[in-house]
């Protein structure tokens, strides 16, 4: 599948618009990865935050229903940078990126843990937390374990692209 896709976009015309505005505009590539870090610490801060409240590791004082809401924008705005950032590297190098195996496992890590973010969030939406009996608190710990353990890998992942070849060495 990915070296299907990889094949389409290195013939596309998005690939020559991409591979040519990160080459013809001085300083961009490294500001579109300063974007992408950026908007990477933008999501971790907020679901580390949220996942750690609800575990019941950091702020205590505040109502989790609250935070939820307050720092639902720098989750969506954090992932709305980093697909735009990230989408022009892939774009202009596909067979770089996509036909990495450390990118896969990255790619499709991401996918799931916006699918699980996406869940918790609406579902949060319609059943607040609480710590009495009979809450929802139990299932909320389940989801942020591995909330949590899912945005670690995919950001290890994202790192560790560029090093793929110390993990999988070439055949």
């Amino acid at each position: 599948m990915f070296r299907d896709i990889a094949e389409w976009l290195a013939n596309s015309p998005a690939r020559e618009f991409s591979a040519g505005l990160l080459s013809s505009i001085p300083g961009l590539p490294p500001i579109l990865q300063t974007v992408h870090l950026l908007s990477i610490v933008a999501i971790m801060a907020s679901i580390v935050l949220i996942d750690l409240r609800i575990l019941g590791l950091a702020v205590p004082s505040q109502q989790l229903d609250e935070m939820i809401v307050r720092l639902r924008a720098w989750t969506v705005w954090g992932v709305i940078g980093a697909i735009i950032s990230g989408i022009l590297f892939v774009l202009a190098r596909p067979n770089r990126y996509l036909l990495n195996p450390v990118f896969q496992i990255k790619f499709i890590l991401l996918i799931g843990v916006l699918i699980l973010t996406v869940c918790f969030y609406r579902w949060s939406a319609k059943n607040p937390f609480s710590h009495e009996p009979g809450n929802n608190i139990g299932i909320a710990k389940g989801v942020a374990v591995v909330s949590l353990l899912m945005w670690i890998v995919v950001v290890m992942a994202g790192r560790w692209i560029a090093y793929s070849e110390y993990l999988f060495w070439p055949g």
